[in-house]
């Protein structure tokens, strides 16, 4: 009776042994997995800083492209566009 109560405990001590290194195992990946998903979060962290400046850059070089001065020079220059005179001016009306 007395050594088959001590196999229940051997038995119990040992499953509960492999419970606390399962437990672990368990932390000790969760934490490595912790670790890996910050240093990700700091890399798109940098990512998304880098892309603000770089969309503020392109909104101001927008709005450099399509000033109503260079666009009027452009037409000017390139496409030999010019303000019609009066006497050119035609009103249509329906």
């Amino acid at each position: 009776m007395f050594v088959n109560q001590q196999a229940k405990t051997i038995s119990g001590v040992a499953v509960l042994a492999v419970a606390v290194i399962a437990t672990a195992i368990t932390c000790v990946f969760a934490r490595h997995e912790s670790r890996k998903q910050f240093t990700r979060l700091q890399v798109l962290i940098v990512e998304r800083d880098m892309l603000e400046v770089e969309w503020g850059r392109l909104q101001i070089e927008q709005s450099t492209w399509s000033t109503h001065s260079r666009v009027e020079q452009l037409a000017r220059r390139k496409m030999k566009m010019r303000n019609p005179a009066p006497a050119e001016i035609r009103v249509v009306r329906q």
